[in-house]
């Protein structure tokens, strides 16, 4: 499916090296002040380059075709395109028979028996520019109800952050949660860039003043939705809410949350309860691989299934998990929004308020 979410719903579009990719966004309330400026400055963020990043070179400008009126909401579907403007498609040629090891070559031809060589196509993390744009304008729309969404880089290979500094890592330049990780984390992925070799990550994510009572019951809910929006992300192997993986060693009574003077004491259970959230900061941390471009010889197949030597040439990030804690931001943001106006007829008491 190209689609994501059930009334707040972001469909894609485009490929690594189309003319554009895009998106269209559908169930934006009428009236909601669209801000052009923080839209692109949201996109400045994921866009390649830099000396952590792939050295492809795009503006990532964003356009809105449609839905838009007067800087507002029209209520009708928000179209905008991304323009691919630095496209090296010759870069591929000497894989377009062969399967990359690590990536989504093996599988796509499985599926549909014919694929984009060049930089992947439609699996490429290059459409990820798309969710980040329409996580800006589910931002825009959880601003309105004081909701907001933070990302940082919470390791890289073995290193871990010791404190979780959002606004330091908002100005770090790989997004690192403190001080100790952006030094030694630069370090260690221009040594592995160096080594022609790439580097896994980890990300945290916290969504603060999230109402509670967000989450559709058994088959919809709030944290089953969360972890399948970064397992959507490219490269993402794991996701943990709260405790997360932790939980499984503990007892119930280290676990549960207990609650005391109208809150909790604890938050083992990352803001979430039932699939339901309760009020409290909701987190989550997600687990992204190795970018699976590296520039070293690696044994693999051919179309005809022969054995054969990848050999990439192009230009590729070192540590995906960089770029993609604001893919991560935007997939929360997209999933919290859907979520409110899910939730806005739950009770009768809401409709009765629209319709009286």
């Amino acid at each position: 499916m190209n689609t994501f979410g059930s009334k707040f719903r972001l469909t894609t579009f485009g490929e690594s090296h189309g003319v554009a990719i895009g998106g269209i966004l559908d169930g934006v309330p009428a009236g909601l002040r669209i801000d052009a400026e923080f839209l692109q400055s949201e996109l400045d963020k994921r866009k390649p380059g830099g000396k952590y990043a792939t050295s492809r070179k795009e503006a990532d400008a964003v356009q809105i075709l449609s839905g838009v009126f007067d800087g507002l909401s029209t209520g009708t579907p928000i179209g905008f395109a991304i323009f691919n403007a630095n496209q090296h498609s010759k870069d591929y040629d000497n894989i377009k028979n062969l399967f990359r090891p690590g990536h989504a070559d093996f599988t796509y031809f499985a599926k549909f028996g014919i694929r984009d060589h060049r930089g992947g196509g439609r699996s490429s993390a290059r459409e990820t520019a798309v969710r980040v744009a329409g996580g800006a304008i589910a931002a825009m729309l959880l601003g309105e109800f004081g909701v907001s969404v933070r990302s940082g880089v919470f390791g890289i290979g073995d290193l871990e952050a010791r404190g979780l500094d959002f606004d330091f890592a908002d100005e770090s330049e790989i997004f690192a949660l403190d001080k100790e990780l952006d030094t030694a984390g630069k370090n260690l992925i221009l040594q592995t860039k160096e080594n022609g070799d790439s580097i896994g990550a980890s990300v945290l994510t916290v969504i603060n003043n999230a109402p509670a009572g967000l989450g559709e019951v058994l088959y919809d809910k709030l944290d089953a939705r969360l972890a399948e929006a970064m397992m959507g992300i490219n490269g993402v192997k794991g996701v943990e809410i709260g405790a997360g993986f932790k939980a499984s060693k503990m007892l119930g009574s280290q676990n549960n949350d207990l609650m005391r003077d109208g809150k909790f004491s604890s938050n083992n259970c990352g803001g979430i309860l039932g699939g339901i959230s309760n009020g409290e900061q909701i987190v989550i941390k997600t687990y992204f691989k190795p970018t699976p471009s590296i520039f070293k010889d690696q044994e693999t197949l051919n179309l005809s299934g022969e054995n054969t030597i990848c050999a990439l040439r192009g230009r590729h990030d070192p540590c995906i998990g960089v770029r993609g804690s604001v893919v991560a931001t935007a997939m929360a943001r997209l999933v919290i929004a859907d979520m409110l106006l899910l939730n806005a007829s739950s009770k009768l008491e809401n409709l009765k308020k629209i319709y009286s």
